[in-house]
């Protein structure tokens, strides 16, 4: 039987929390090895992976999430966690108001999803930035950006409910992509990989993905980027050559254009302080 959670009881240190027109925002921290057994949350919420990891048990599903995986859990969706290392997160939680009133123009999920990079994890990362900054304008600024957020995953739902697609083989194409995401892939090699014709794969991968193979390559480099920024010393120019850019040039332009601010800055926001 899972055990009902208040909201922000499953934090070993809560180290700052905001209440903004209906929503509820929290940075909090995760001792290792902490177990969490079989709970859920009176209020749906997303929660942003900052440091540490940990993997997460619902339904019959079991993921793991590192940093700058974005999680949403619907309200009262029964989950377990295991943190593995010390961890951090940033949380946002929609009051039932709050969501009745955006539900008339936006997708609101009844189901947990993950989202590893895009625009939705940028969104987030704005968010925490506000978060963080919690100036004059804060309030407005995470307000309208979990505004973004609902348009953001209305307009995907929309798109993958109305477009038919040979499903698994994008799903072959996005993983080879994964799986090589420091090499230089031709759209060619991809598709004679999946056994489709480029230019098929080329419009069927925009329409189920809402980018094209090399938008979705370059997030992809961004993602990895990020894990590393928030969980290594690792400096910026080693980052760059693993993720496949060609220079810690070329790696800033990319990262500023897709999170709004330097490797160095992104950094030094993921880490506590």
């Amino acid at each position: 039987m899972a055990l009902k959670v208040p909201n922000g009881c499953n934090a070993t240190i809560t180290l700052r929390k905001a209440e903004v027109a209906g929503l509820v925002l929290t940075e909090t921290e995760y001792a290792p090895h902490l177990k969490l057994p079989k709970h859920s949350h009176e209020r749906a919420s997303f929660s942003l992976v900052l440091q540490g990891g940990f993997d997460e048990k619902f339904r019959s599903q079991t993921r793991t999430c590192e940093p700058s995986t974005l999680v949403f859990l619907p309200s009262g969706e029964v989950h377990s966690d295991h943190f593995l290392i010390a961890s951090r997160c940033f949380n946002f939680e929609m009051t039932n108001e709050w969501l009745a009133r955006v539900s008339p123009n936006s997708a609101i999920l009844d189901y947990s999803a993950d989202f590893r990079s895009g625009t939705l994890t940028g969104l987030a990362t704005r968010m925490f930035r506000e978060f963080r900054t919690m100036d004059a304008v804060a309030s407005l600024a995470i307000e309208g950006l979990t505004l973004e957020i609902f348009a953001e995953l209305a307009r995907s739902s929309l798109n993958k409910t109305t477009v038919l697609l040979p499903i698994c083989r994008l799903e072959e194409a996005r993983d080879f992509l994964h799986a090589h995401l420091s090499e230089t892939v031709s759209l060619a090699c991809l598709a004679a990989t999946i056994g489709m014709h480029p230019a098929y794969l080329a419009r069927a991968f925009r329409k189920r993905y809402r980018c094209s193979v090399g938008e979705y390559v370059r997030r992809l480099r961004i993602a990895f980027a990020c894990r590393e920024l928030s969980a290594t010393d690792i400096p910026v120019a080693q980052v760059a050559q693993a993720a496949g850019f060609f220079d810690q040039s070329h790696l800033t332009k990319t990262f500023k254009l897709i999170t709004g601010m330097s490797p160095i800055a992104y950094r030094k926001l993921y880490r506590r302080g």
